[in-house]
């Protein structure tokens, strides 16, 4: 790759490493702003939970308006308003500040990221040049979490805005180096593309008698426009599509609390499900669906997804879970544990130097079975953790866990989108990107609700042996989640892996929402059903 187009990459990078870094940064926040702001759990609860429904409720949309609004148009306008409302953080003095302020950067996240995705996959030569620079984005995010969590320790040693004003320094810098990087012109020469990659991408759309580029969705005025991306927008879809996808993530999110207030649980779930059917009717009925349901056709694109969904949840569910043994057992500081965890950022080294080279001798689908057998011996390895367990008896879990992440997590990013034209790349990034962050709400609900009725029995926090019991109950639930993503991978080993269709590219997705807000080392008191029993948190 030429020079522009590692600038260009490391602008995309800076995006994942800026949202990585901010949630990690805000979970380390939480209770220095939960005691300045004299806050109640329920409304700390809700700083966190806000970004995760604004993230997970607007993806599948913000993938899509990628492809039928323009990519650079969609990266520059959220980036702006994800500084902007950032900002707007670092100045409440109230919760419902901070708890609007997290939604809308959540739903920014949610149209930004699928556009820098999408981005990459347009902008780089496919096959190993464009794998590569896929692995470096998914390793930059895993680097951004795993140094958010200690610099988040550091900053709010100075006072926890700053937690808020760093993104939007950060971002003011991408900002203005991605508005001269990134190309106005839908017909703009790409980095390391070949010349012919538009006659290679000329089969997807109509466009054809246009003259459009179909793979880059940019709506520029002129004779080049392609008019099926800006006529006949799909607005019941895309309000259906959103409100589903709120209320689902919602009943994700109150999982947590067992059976307390499982009225509210249940009728979010039901009007989730009701809405989504509703949806399906409208995307088959549409002449400009916003989602083409032909797409979940695709075996390996499935398969990709919801391994996504399962290694993801049980990656951040772990993480989850040893946080709060550390904290409650063991009782490290949040910058203690913070700096536990870093190891399991490995990735961010492995991801991009030795996965490459196992994806082109092996193929992803061997890479990725790889990587569930080393997560379940990983998880499987904390199961008889102990009350007074050295770091030393924890660290090859540690390095295992990360080290399984490095080898699954980036090839599911390629695998995700085999066969998928490369006019569909917003949409199959928000499918993607759908899929990891309820893949991590529901890893870190499902185990607060076992850890919750585990240790129901017991008098809170009393009986530290009843507490490890439930914490090792917990853990059983990321050992079952991997297992179950190891044979569901295994079914895509039998077929060859074939080089990348014209037009089909790799969209890594980040799972920096959710889990991400409450992996980091934060108070247990602080986290939503992260009290020595969570099933009994206040509702939220």
């Amino acid at each position: 790759m030429g020079t522009r187009a590692w600038a260009l990459l490391l602008v995309l990078c800076g995006t994942i490493f800026l949202e990585g870094i901010d949630v990690a940064m805000l979970a380390v926040a939480i209770p220095s702003i939960r005691s300045d702001l004299d806050l109640p759990t329920d409304t700390a609860a809700w700083v966190m939970s806000a970004y995760v429904l604004g993230y997970a409720g607007f993806t599948l949309l913000g993938g899509r308006a990628a492809d039928l609004l323009g990519r650079r148009r969609m990266f520059l306008t959220w980036l702006t308003v994800f500084l902007a409302f950032s900002g707007l953080g670092g100045f409440a003095t109230e919760g419902w500040t901070l708890i609007v302020a997290r939604f809308v950067t959540g739903v920014s996240a949610a149209f930004m990221t699928p556009a820098a995705l999408s981005l990459i996959t347009t902008s780089y030569e496919e096959g190993e040049q464009r794998n590569k620079a896929l692995l470096v984005f998914a390793g930059t995010a895993a680097g951004g979490f795993s140094l958010g969590l200690v610099i988040g320790g550091l900053l709010t040693q100075l006072g926890w805005r700053w937690v808020f004003f760093a993104p939007v320094l950060l971002a003011g810098a991408l900002l203005v180096a991605a508005t001269r990087l990134i190309p106005h012109q839908p017909h703009q020469p790409r980095p390391a593309e070949s010349e012919n990659a538009e006659s290679e991408n000329a089969e997807s759309g109509n466009a054809e008698s246009e003259n459009a580029e179909p793979g880059n969705a940019e709506p520029e005025k002129g004779p080049g426009r392609p008019r099926r991306r800006t006529e006949g927008f799909d607005i019941l879809g895309a309000a259906t599509a959103a409100a589903a996808m709120l209320l689902a993530a919602y009943a994700v999110v109150r999982l947590e609390h067992g059976l307390d207030g499982w009225r509210l649980t249940a009728g979010a779930a039901l009007a989730a499900t009701t809405l989504l059917v509703v949806f399906v009717a409208v995307e088959r009925r549409t002449p400009t669906p916003l989602v083409r349901l032909g797409i979940l056709r695709t075996g390996s694109v499935v398969r990709a997804d919801l391994g996504a969904l399962l290694f993801v949840g049980a990656f951040f569910g772990f993480q989850f879970v040893l946080t709060l043994y550390l904290q409650e057992l063991r009782g490290w500081s949040s910058l203690q544990t913070a700096i536990a965890l870093v190891v399991l950022g490995c990735d961010a080294i492995l991801a991009p130097t030795l996965t490459p080279r196992l994806v082109t001798r092996f193929g992803h689908a061997k890479v990725i079975l790889g990587g569930f057998v080393l997560a379940v011996v990983a998880y499987g390895l904390f199961l008889p953790v102990g009350m007074d367990w050295s770091y030393a008896a924890m660290f090859p879990t540690l390095i295992i866990a990360g080290t399984a992440f490095a080898l699954a997590y980036g090839p599911l990013t390629i695998a995700a989108t085999d066969g998928v034209a490369e006019s569909e790349q917003g949409l199959a990034s928000g499918l993607l990107h759908t899929f990891t962050q309820f893949g991590s709400a529901i890893g870190i609900s499902a185990v607060t609700a076992v850890y919750g009725l585990a240790s129901s029995g017991a008098s809170a926090g009393s009986d530290p042996d009843a507490t490890l019991s439930a914490f090792r109950a917990a853990l059983i639930v990321p050992v079952a989640m991997v297992t179950l993503g190891a044979l569901l991978s295994s079914f895509g080993i039998g077929s060859r892996t074939k080089p990348p269709t014209a037009g089909a590219s790799a969209v890594p997705a980040v799972p920096t929402t959710a889990a991400a807000t409450v992996i980091a080392a934060t108070p247990a008191d602080a986290i939503p059903g992260a009290s020595a029993n969570p099933a009994r948190q206040g509702s939220s």
